[in-house]
């Protein structure tokens, strides 16, 4: 990214600052929200995919400490053997999605860039229908649990934008109180694997730009904690359509661009 403009560093600033507004108001999306915009800047997912998902391991540990901290001083007989996680689901799932995890990252690093941004761009183009017209992607039988979970880690594998199918079926089967720390380690472990795979294929993991975008992130973060009472409230079912709308603009004009 050392050959842009100022403008473009601005505009990236300010989507990695959207990128920890919305993973930490949601527990998920910070990337499928984020980088159908980030490509419109720089039209090759790689450039981004190391930055996002370092972003997304150090806020999950963040995320997941601070509610361990809270729920112990909520419940402080407990000797500190309180656990927010549900290990047992996130054994099963994690046994289903890491084949198809390999498959979608061996995908990621030997597909053409603009290939892998009009199949990004057309997979955010179904999620954002699903915001729109308020139907999300729900999970009611085994097999349509270990469908989603396999579709959702070889997409997780090609851009790291599998959460909605990952989430609808861990909404499930993991009781509310833990599904959000339970989502969040799944994101570090998933996001590790992909990390791993990156510096073995010889990937430029973009480090110094991790030096500005962090705290960009870490801005958005403090927002999201703020305002996540109000976007899980009466209000984000319009918030979700008018987020929909403007990411099919989005990933319309992305598809465009990578076919001319």
């Amino acid at each position: 990214m050392s050959d842009l403009q100022l403008y473009q560093y601005i505009l990236i600033a300010l989507l990695f600052i959207w990128s920890g507004f919305v993973r930490s108001g949601l527990g998920f999306g910070g990337a499928v929200l984020t980088l159908p915009f980030l490509l419109l800047v720089v039209d090759n997912p790689l450039v981004f995919l190391p930055i996002i998902g370092v972003h997304l391991m150090f806020f999950s540990c963040l995320i997941t400490w601070q509610n361990r901290q809270r729920v112990k001083r909520a419940v402080p007989d407990t000797g500190g053997s309180v656990s927010t996680i549900d290990w047992t689901y996130l054994r099963f799932a994690l046994l289903v999605m890491i084949v198809p995890k390999l498959i979608g990252i061996f995908g990621l690093l030997t597909l053409p860039a603009s290939l892998m941004s009009s199949i990004i761009y057309c997979i955010v183009i179904a999620y954002a229908l699903s915001y729109i017209f308020n139907r999300p992607f729900t999970s009611n039988s085994r097999g349509l649990d270990i469908l989603f979970l396999i579709l959702g880690g070889y997409v997780s594998g090609t851009s790291l934008i599998g959460a909605p199918l990952i989430a609808a079926v861990f909404a499930s089967h993991v009781s509310r109180e833990k599904l959000r720390d339970t989502l969040f380690v799944l994101w570090f472990i998933l996001v590790l694997i992909k990390m791993v795979s990156f510096i073995i294929a010889g990937v430029d993991l973009q480090l110094i730009h991790h030096l500005w975008l962090l705290p960009c992130a870490f801005m958005g973060h403090l927002l999201g904690e703020r305002l996540h009472k109000k976007l899980v409230g009466a209000e984000s079912k319009v918030f979700f359509r008018a987020l929909g709308s403007v990411l099919i603009v989005v990933s319309t004009l992305g598809l465009i661009r990578t076919v001319i």
